[in-house]
């Protein structure tokens, strides 16, 4: 998958990964996809969450070792 911005959130608790998300989201235009990468496991949960109340799309999320990497397609 072709991502057009990624986001090292690696290290942060929550709220910190969705609000970095949601900074890097309103720079995006319409359809471009970002990748978001994460050590909190809370983030699961939260990016579900984040993509309802937005309407951003949640594609895919993937636990990969200790990381959470989640891609969201700008509404």
């Amino acid at each position: 998958m072709n991502v057009d911005k990624e986001l090292d959130a690696r290290g942060l608790n929550c709220p910190l990964p969705i609000l970095k998300a949601k900074k890097a989201l309103a720079e995006m235009t319409s359809g471009q996809l970002l990748r978001v990468l994460a050590t909190d496991a809370g983030s699961l949960r939260d990016f579900q969450a984040f993509a309802k109340q937005t309407g951003n799309e949640l594609l895919e999320q993937q636990t990969v070792g200790a990381e959470f990497i989640h891609i969201l397609r700008r509404r």
